[in-house]
């Protein structure tokens, strides 16, 4: 089962959501309506976007996201994917050389800076700084007999997930799953550390596919 950690780790794991949020998206405020402003100007569409998916103890949350892509790419994926890709988008939820990605959405993507509004979500309690990335209903499944196990926790905005293997992992070998369960069930400050620091690697060292 879960490791959930001491009542000392989760009142400070809170704590530090809380405070790291509020002075991320403070500093994000201008460059974030500048980029805002730069997604617009290069497709039609809102700036954001959200999408429903699965919050701690099964509930449905609602996560933010900078637009990365055309603006009906997600109702009308047939409109830009091949055959073989749309499979690979029906397995997986990515796809290698994301056709629907525009150009400055393929920078945001780069630099995670698309997911960036989602420490709104971690403000309002839905998500963690750190934690399983939050996944659709069907996709919780893929955890078979320790999928109540992954919900136990709150999903994050960057994890064990996206610092090991992000791209090379997958539903279908079992790797992003396995990376999953390994945070939840050695869940503390080291391992939540690892996850911090191993983030702005990520980010600067390595492009991103992924959602």
């Amino acid at each position: 089962m879960a490791r959930n950690g001491s009542p000392f780790y989760r009142v400070c794991k809170r704590g530090f959501d809380i405070v790291f949020s509020a002075c991320v998206l403070v500093a994000a405020a201008v460059p974030g309506a500048v980029l805002a402003l730069m997604v617009c100007a290069e497709s039609p569409g809102g700036p954001m976007f959200r999408q429903s998916r699965v919050g701690r103890g099964g509930r449905e949350i609602r996560i933010w996201k900078l637009r990365s892509m055309y603006a009906d790419a997600h109702e009308h994926p047939e409109r830009y994917l091949d055959e073989g890709q749309m499979a690979q988008w029906e397995r997986e939820q990515k796809v290698d050389g994301d056709p629907r990605v525009t150009r400055i959405g393929r920078f945001i993507r780069k630099t995670s800076l698309d997911e960036v509004p989602q420490f709104i979500n971690v403000l309002a309690g839905d998500m963690s700084v750190i934690g399983p990335r939050p996944v659709t209903p069907e996709e919780t499944y893929e955890f078979g007999d320790a999928r109540d196990e992954v919900l136990s926790v709150r999903p994050g905005i960057t994890g064990w997930w996206q610092v090991s293997a992000r791209n090379e992992a997958t539903w279908a070998d079992g790797t992003r799953q396995a990376l999953e369960l390994e945070y939840v069930r050695n869940q503390g400050f080291a391992m939540d550390a690892r996850c911090f620091f191993g983030t702005f690697r990520v980010m600067f060292g390595r492009s991103k596919t992924g959602r």
